[in-house]
C-alpha cells in the first residue's frame, strides 16, 4: 500500500494539517502544494520550512506503510488471536509489501501478541471446549491457518480423541432419543466422521452411546 499516489518531487513543507475526517492523520504540502499524508505519529518529525529531498520524502512513506500496517494489524489481532501466517495474508490482501509485513509480524511476535505455538493450543482448547473435533479435523484447520507441523503436534499431543468425541455425540443423545438402533447409529457413525474422527474412536462412542440411549428407552 503506497503513502504517495503519484511520485512527490522534494520541497519545503509549508503547511501540516490534521485532516477532518481522520484526526490521526495528517496533510503534508511542499511549497504550499498539497504533496502527501501521514500518521500523526510519523508528521511529528516534521515541521514547517523543513527540506524533503526524494529518498527522505520515500523514508517518511515507508514509515507511514509500516505505521498503518502494525495499527491493521492490531484491529485484526482484536477479534481473535491469529496466527502469523493470517496476518501475512490479511495485510498481503491489503496491498502492503514484503518487507513492511515481515518487519510488522516480527514486531507483533516479539512484542508476545503473535505466537503460533499458544495460538495452535488455544485454538484446540476451544474445540474441545465449544465444538469437539477429532485430531484429523483438527490437523487440517490448523494447517489450514499456516501452522508448522511443530506447533499443530504440540498442541495435538494432550488431546483426548475418545472424550472428545463422547463430547460431541453426548449434545446429540436427546435428539436421536426414539431413532431404532440402525438409524442411530448411522447418524452417529456420519456424525463423528465429519467430526474428524477416527474409526475406532467413532465405532466405541457410538456404541456406548447407544447402550445409554437404551437403557434410558
Amino acid at each position: 500500500m503506497g503513502l504517495l499516489s503519484c511520485h512527490v518531487m522534494s520541497g519545503t513543507i509549508t503547511k501540516l494539517e490534521i485532516q477532518k475526517r481522520n484526526k490521526e492523520r495528517v496533510n503534508v504540502y511542499l511549497d504550499e502544494k498539497f504533496a502527501f499524508g501521514v500518521m500523526l505519529s510519523v508528521a511529528l518529525e516534521l515541521k514547517k520550512g523543513q527540506d524533503l529531498s526524494d529518498a527522505e520524502i520515500d523514508q517518511l512513506k515507508q514509515q507511514d506503510d509500516r505505521h498503518k500496517a502494525y495499527q491493521r494489524a492490531l484491529n485484526y489481532l482484536s477479534f481473535r488471536a491469529r496466527s502469523r501466517v493470517e496476518i501475512e495474508r490479511y495485510l498481503r490482501d491489503k496491498k502492503y509489501g514484503a518487507d513492511v509485513i515481515a518487519d510488522t509480524v516480527n514486531k507483533l511476535a516479539a512484542e508476545g501478541l503473535v505466537d503460533d505455538t499458544a495460538f495452535a493450543q488455544s485454538w484446540v482448547e476451544n474445540r474441545e471446549r465449544l465444538k469437539p473435533k477429532g485430531t484429523r479435523a483438527l490437523r487440517y484447520e490448523l494447517r489450514q491457518k499456516g501452522l508448522n507441523d511443530a506447533a499443530i503436534e504440540n498442541a495435538l499431543e494432550e488431546v483426548d480423541e475418545e472424550a472428545m468425541a463422547w463430547q460431541a455425540l453426548e449434545k446429540k443423545l436427546r435428539q436421536w432419543q426414539r431413532l431404532d438402533e440402525e438409524t442411530f447409529k448411522r447418524k452417529a457413525m456420519s456424525f463423528l466422521s465429519r467430526r474428524g474422527f477416527g474409526y475406532e474412536v467413532t465405532r466405541e462412542a457410538v456404541e456406548r452411546a447407544w447402550t445409554l440411549s437404551d437403557d434410558q428407552n
